[in-house]
């Protein structure tokens, strides 16, 4: 496999590995590009729950972006968890300084799968403020986007409404993942300056679903950084995700992460496939 685009994630550790820094570097792997790493806090963490969260200096975390910024560079960026508004303000210094043009995608992690909070209240204000306005995408899902707006979300008509007035809030593009909402159909909603793509399919039948965020996140980073379209990027990535998740190896006693590495043979790397 060729190694394409230079993805530097700047997220938090699983050490369960379906999620965070983990599963980042092996959504960007196995699409072919090459991850680079700013690591923001260590978490104790398996299927079941978080069990600990240990935070990064937020100096430190500025001096892994430096570092690999000034010597590997990047194509694209993708935030995860930003626990708290030092670290978002830090981020924000760091990309103004030395990735200005770079693309972000800012996946807004509020809580973990397994509903431990990963999010202060005053650095969704910070990361609103000061990363939002500045990313090329923002990839919630249903309860974040409900947190951002401030009401409920209940269905898939509502889904329309708050990726439009997230994209006004943000000015960039956001895809809004339906993955909470209940019923056999999975929808995630597109919206951009230039209009709206919505995507539906069957929704598969499994409780692995941990890292899914993440790991969509970091495919869409991948396609960003080898040079496709936003939506070429989203298509490929939920794709990508979407096999994932229907062979996902069934590890843990809760819920368990997808299957990232189901591309190493070349199959479907780099392909679009509509979704």
């Amino acid at each position: 496999m060729n190694i394409a685009g230079r993805v530097l994630i700047i997220a938090g550790s699983d050490s369960g590995g379906g999620a965070g820094i983990q599963a980042d570097i092996k959504a960007v792997s196995a699409l072919g590009g090459f991850a680079t790493t700013a690591v923001t806090a260590l978490t104790a963490q398996n299927t079941v729950g978080v069990h600990g969260v240990h935070p990064v200096p937020p100096a430190f975390i500025r001096q892994q972006m430096d570092v690999v910024l000034d010597d590997l560079g990047a194509d694209c960026i993708k935030t995860g968890m930003l626990h708290d508004a030092e670290v978002v303000r830090t981020v924000a210094e760091g990309l103004a300084e030395r990735a200005p043009g770079v693309p972000l995608v800012v996946d807004p992690v509020m809580v973990s799968q397994t509903g431990a909070r990963l999010l202060e209240d005053t650095a969704m204000q910070a990361l609103m403020q000061l990363l939002f306005p500045r990313a090329t995408l923002i990839t919630p899902n249903l309860p974040e986007a409900e947190t951002l707006l401030g009401a409920p979300i209940p269905d898939a008509e509502a889904m329309l409404d708050a990726a439009r007035a997230l994209q006004r809030m943000t000015g960039g593009s956001v895809l809004l993942k339906g993955g909470h909402l209940d019923g056999d159909d999975l929808f995630d909603v597109l919206q951009h300056p230039g209009g709206c793509r919505v995507f539906r399919q069957e929704r598969i039948p499994t409780r692995h679903t941990h890292g899914t965020g993440c790991t969509l996140a970091s495919a869409i980073s991948a396609g960003l950084a080898q040079g496709l379209s936003l939506e070429q990027a989203v298509i490929r990535g939920r794709n990508y995700l979407l096999k994932a998740l229907a062979s996902a190896p069934a590890l843990g006693r809760g819920d368990g992460p997808v299957n990232h590495v189901h591309t190493v043979d070349g199959d479907a790397v780099g392909a679009l496939q509509d979704g």
